[in-house]
């Protein structure tokens, strides 16, 4: 993983969507965020007006991800209830292919979380697809925990894990992570 690195999070712009277009495209994205054009939308929907913190994440000042945050009560998030009130859930993916195997994810989502942990958020969550061990693997490198698989609103399988500021990353998700994050 990147030591000291220091990622920036910038807000997102109605500029970055032809960006963000090619890289939900991606072969390594395929199948776990919805099509382009739908997420598109979705970012319109809250840019201006939404409780999501949508930002794209840059190194040395080349944007490679995309990362979003938001109250995880706002909505019908099932796999939430019985979370803190003020819990907040990310939801991220790594776009430009240059940055993936090198450990970007975990450490941009570490860098995040204790952001959040220091504006006054108890809790952050992440809800991955069970299935998605390289997102998992990510997630675990980056201090988050397993809690449990529950059904999100659309009635899929989500595994719920919860960002533990004393968390070791594994050793062993971590090298796989590395491999393919």
């Amino acid at each position: 993983m990147p030591q000291n690195s220091r990622y920036h999070f910038r807000a997102i712009t109605r500029a970055d969507y032809p960006m963000i277009r090619d890289w939900l495209n991606q072969p390594h994205i395929g199948g776990w965020w919805g099509e382009a054009a739908l997420e598109i939308a979705l970012i319109e929907e809250d840019l201006e007006n939404g409780p999501t913190d949508m930002r794209i994440v840059e190194l040395a000042g080349a944007p490679f991800a995309f990362v979003q945050d938001y109250p995880a009560h706002h909505w019908p998030a099932p796999q939430y209830r019985g979370e803190a009130e003020d819990a907040r859930a990310i939801d991220t993916f790594l776009g430009d292919p240059a940055f993936l195997g090198k450990g970007h994810v975990q450490a941009y989502l570490r860098q995040r979380a204790e952001e959040l942990v220091a504006q006054g958020t108890s809790t952050i969550l992440v809800d991955p697809n069970p299935n998605n061990a390289r997102a998992i693997a990510a997630y675990k490198g980056a201090g988050f925990m397993p809690l449990e698989d529950r059904i999100c609103e659309d009635g899929d399988r989500v595994l719920v894990m919860r960002y533990r500021q004393d968390a070791a990353p594994f050793q062993k998700e971590k090298a796989f992570a590395q491999s393919v994050c």
